[in-house]
């Protein structure tokens, strides 16, 4: 059974309902078909503190701060739409690889290894859990000051972990905190697309070995834990995102006009 537009909770009227329904109602409608019109009561948390956020950011309303975990595998679109919810919402954006690559790349070396290394047991159990530890603090850094946060990252392990889902859990239940977990999903021939436009030297080894790279790219599975599923195969929900980013921006040209 799938949920449609008016199955999810009513949120409150916006004070000005000129520009900001048409907003309101923009962002929910792109939400819905990029998850696919999801039941579970975890999509109302990504839902309803989006809106609630896009609201507080244009000076209405309030809410207690919320994690988004946004994963999927490399060139998947995970960046696109976390900035996509980063605008909406003006939550804090922290990317993994944005955060700690520059110390990433010297940890590698410090260890006799390769700064573009992601694929070597050095690098999987040396640094990789460093990555994860500095990103999920840095979160809890924000959160503990009441700022909502979107983290960009694989999250591969971790969500299939659940121990460490559970203690996710737990510190966010502990602290007072609303999680949701956005998985995006992607077909293996749009990732090595994105992957070589990009032309990041970290994805080399990807694109030099993609057979045995794809052949751990299990593209119709999702991680066990709660979640919410974004279908970016071919590119699609990104493309609506994109589309939504610039009619939400005429809508706000038009508010400031009147």
């Amino acid at each position: 059974m799938t949920a449609s537009e008016d199955s999810v909770p009513a949120l409150p009227a916006p004070a000005d309902p000129s520009g900001d329904n048409a907003a309101d109602r923009l962002i929910k409608r792109t939400l819905l078909k990029v998850t696919g019109h999801p039941a579970k009561a975890e999509a109302d948390t990504l839902l309803n503190g989006v809106i609630d956020a896009w609201r507080r950011h244009q000076g209405r309303n309030s809410s207690k701060p919320t994690l988004i975990l946004v994963a999927g595998y490399a060139g998947s679109g995970k960046t696109e739409f976390s900035r996509f919810l980063s605008y909406l919402t003006s939550w804090t954006l922290l990317d993994k690889d944005t955060l700690t690559r520059p110390l990433v790349e010297r940890l590698l070396v410090s260890l006799g290894g390769d700064p573009d290394d992601r694929h070597t047991e050095l690098y999987l159990h040396e640094v990789r859990p460093l990555e994860y530890r500095c990103l999920m603090e840095t979160a809890f850094d924000n959160l503990s000051a009441g700022t909502s946060a979107i983290l960009s990252a694989p999250f591969i392990a971790e969500l299939a972990d659940p121990n460490w889902v559970s203690h996710l859990i737990n510190r966010c239940d502990a602290e007072d905190v609303d999680v949701a977990v956005v998985w995006v999903r992607c077909d293996a021939a749009s990732m090595r697309e994105h992957i070589e436009l990009r032309g990041d030297p970290r994805d080399a080894w990807k694109l030099q070995n993609w057979e045995a790279y794809a052949g751990t790219l299990n593209t119709e599975t999702h991680p066990s834990a709660a979640h919410i599923v974004v279908d970016n195969r071919l590119g699609t929900a990104i493309a609506l995102v994109h589309q939504a980013h610039e009619t939400l921006n005429r809508i706000l040209a038009g508010l400031e006009l009147h």
